[in-house]
């Protein structure tokens, strides 16, 4: 098992690639980018909903039924005014411009600036996946956490200009 903390309490992910890359962006990723944010749900590869803030996630917008589409990790950061919605990729695709319309549609009551993101392992599952990766969306990659990809020419984490 993983261990998680999210909120002061440890939740147990099951073992295995996908979620060790899971508890590295709530680790290493949440920390350096979005400082203070709060996470709203993270997926579980054994339970889908491992920890879910259905009354966060209802706030800003987005309904929780058996059939959403959420990502793996849906985190707000309040203060910015952000939703970081991140896939991580070890066997599905990246957050592709299909899968952008999917969400989009599905967050259409969400007023909230959306930042989509794909995290993966290394450059070499990043290299893998490349060409499927939307544009005006973000890449993190774990084993260089201190550092992001940037998929577009005028825009950066939800940024308008920089």
């Amino acid at each position: 098992m993983i261990p998680v903390v999210i909120e002061g309490k440890e939740y147990k992910l099951s073992a295995g690639k996908h979620n060790v890359i899971q508890a590295a962006v709530i680790e290493e990723f949440v920390p350096c980018f979005s400082p203070g944010a709060k996470v709203l749900y993270i997926g579980d590869t054994a339970k889908k909903n491992l920890f879910v803030d259905s009354k966060g996630l209802e706030e800003i917008g987005i309904p929780i039924t058996e059939h959403s589409i959420l990502p793996d990790i849906v985190i707000y950061d309040k203060d910015k005014e952000w939703l970081f919605l991140i896939e991580v990729v070890t066997s599905h695709g990246p957050v592709s411009p299909k899968r952008v319309l999917k969400m989009e549609e599905f967050l259409v009551n969400c007023k909230i600036g959306k930042v989509y993101v794909t995290a993966f392992s290394d450059k070499t599952e990043f290299r893998k996946h490349v060409a499927d990766i939307a544009w005006e969306t973000e890449v993190w990659i774990a084993d260089n956490p201190n550092h992001m990809i940037h998929f577009n020419g005028d825009r950066f984490i939800g940024q308008d200009k920089i």
